[in-house]
């Protein structure tokens, strides 16, 4: 890295810090140029060479945010049951949309292409692995894809409400009724070997595939599809 390059990485590590600290004061609403160059010791004109423009600094210090908080939440070991795993991931993401509504609200922007920003898709990728790991111990009770798509929709969802309502009003019983209620449909709570039905187990056994040597690739995706139909039926 040249000199250049370090002192560009340092400065926009700066910005981002000066930014979130003044989203996190005064919302949005404080983050203007001239708050921000003042705050990070820096000319507004460095400001928009780095990020482009308010937009830009924005969609930046989401990023930062988030991608902060998902290497947090993957530094903590993981429970040896993936169900209550499951539970916490969720629980620690919906106290970090609480904690930081103005990233929460860039971060879930419809139409926002951050959807598809590393961060975004680091998270993502991170609930898959959780649901996995219910699916690999035989107790999921809907595909996978399924159950990641109504996880992460029940957690988006309640954070969304309870930023609409005003503190006083919020419910913190409705936190818990949502995971669970959420879990609960996605999660055969019993051990795997009292699962009711095919399900569980195709659902098992699919998502051990691709650690099987015995089969061949061709094979794989046969027998992929049937386990899909039978997921499905």
């Amino acid at each position: 890295m040249t000199t250049d390059e370090a002192t560009d990485t340092d400065t926009r590590r700066a910005v981002l810090d000066a930014a979130a600290e003044l989203i996190a004061s005064g919302g949005t609403a404080a983050l203007t140029t001239r708050a921000v160059a003042a705050k990070a010791s820096i000319q507004p004109p460095t400001l928009y060479r780095i990020f482009g423009d308010k937009r830009g600094l924005l969609d930046a210090v989401a990023q930062d945010r988030l991608a902060r908080f998902v290497a947090e939440k993957e530094a903590h070991p993981p429970h040896p049951d993936p169900i209550e795993d499951l539970r916490q991931g969720w629980s620690r993401y919906v106290a970090f949309g609480l904690e930081n509504p103005d990233v929460f609200a860039i971060m879930n922007e419809i139409g926002s292409p951050l959807a598809q920003s590393p961060a975004s898709l680091a998270g993502m990728a991170a609930l898959r692995r959780r649901v996995s790991q219910i699916a690999r111990a035989g107790r999921l009770r809907v595909a996978e894809e399924r159950a990641v798509a109504l996880v992460h929709a029940s957690a988006v969802g309640i954070v969304t409400t309870f930023l609409a309502l005003p503190p006083e009003e919020r419910d913190e019983q409705m936190l818990c009724l949502a995971r669970d209620s959420a879990i609960a449909a996605i999660v055969d709570e019993r051990a795997a070997s009292q699962a009711s039905g095919p399900v569980p187990h195709a659902i098992a056994l699919r998502a051990h595939l691709d650690d099987t040597d015995g089969l061949s690739t061709a094979e794989k995706s046969l027998l992929r599809e049937w386990l899909e139909r039978l997921i499905e039926r």
